[in-house]
């Protein structure tokens, strides 16, 4: 896909790469708030959102159906795959959450998770100009810029608000299972010892925890995402390349072998990545059933 529109010089690689890592954003104003280089909290990622709620409804659709054409003789391939999918994270929640009534909201959310997170990183099979290709003549044309990324989870934003999301179910469970006053004796009490002059290092190495655990839990997934969406930018570059090089054939056939062999890698990468958040989301809310 052009960087420019329709008369301008071909991109190069680095004005293609760089061009595909834009987002479409939306502008939002804040009076009286000055934004700096670094952060700019006025940007707002409008494709990841629009693409991630998409897919989320899928996911409920798709959930649904099997549950709506459920029967109790012998289950046709949908309904035994999505059995399978239901009874293995069933089994997950049971070895880290032994506590039945929080598994009944827990293992359901944890199911929605997996099948969530992997339609998002899903997103990263279809070709990289596929969707974006069509966006470019029809973004501009209702207004918009011509920047637009599908995956979800290759922007951080997005697997940063997961994981913060995971984050607060975990402080609700604390306050739920532990008591508000309980929780909170167990911050300063928690891990050296319940000792007024540790108090202050028990509360500073549980805000580590909580921070570590919640930035850890987004940025593995985001780190996976990103990588594998770069991978895919090059290897449609030699796709790109090949009718420009006296090398064309070897460029064509590379892309071929290339993208074949890399899809079919991602396939592992892309389903582990949404197993893995889902196994923490699990882990990271039993630990919030547990007392230190």
């Amino acid at each position: 896909m052009s960087v420019e529109h329709a008369g301008a010089h071909a991109p190069t690689a680095g004005e293609y790469i760089q061009h595909h890592l834009q987002h479409l954003q939306m502008n939002f104003s804040f009076e009286g708030v000055k934004q700096t280089n670094i952060v700019d909290f006025s940007l707002f990622n409008l494709d990841s959102v629009v693409f991630a709620l998409i897919l989320g409804v899928v996911g409920c659709l798709v959930m649904w159906a099997a549950a709506r054409k459920a029967t109790s003789g012998v289950p046709g391939r949908f309904q035994a795959a999505v059995e399978i999918l239901s009874e293995m994270v069933e089994n997950q929640a049971k070895g880290v959450i032994h506590n039945a009534k929080s598994r009944k909201l827990i293992s359901p959310l944890a199911l929605t998770v997996f099948v969530w997170i992997f339609l998002m990183n899903a997103m990263d099979m279809l070709p990289v100009d596929l969707i974006p290709g069509a966006w470019h003549d029809a973004g501009p044309a209702l207004g918009f810029e011509n920047y637009l990324r599908v995956v979800p989870t290759a922007d951080l934003s997005s697997t940063l608000g997961l994981s913060c999301s995971v984050l607060f179910i975990c402080l609700v469970y604390n306050i739920k299972i532990k008591g508000l006053g309980g929780w909170a004796h167990e911050l300063i009490a928690a891990p050296f010892g319940d000792h007024w002059a540790l108090y202050p290092i028990n509360f500073l190495m549980q805000m580590i925890e909580y921070l570590a655990k919640t930035v850890s839990h987004g940025m593995r997934l985001f780190g996976n995402m990103f990588a594998g969406e770069l991978v895919f930018m090059l290897i449609a570059l030699m796709g790109g390349g090949w009718a420009l090089s006296a090398t064309g054939v070897g460029l064509a056939i590379g892309h071929i072998v290339a993208g074949t062999v890399w899809t079919l890698f991602h396939i592992l990468v892309i389903t582990l990545q949404a197993f893995i958040f889902m196994m923490l989301t699990l882990i990271y809310t039993g630990q919030a059933h547990d007392a230190h």
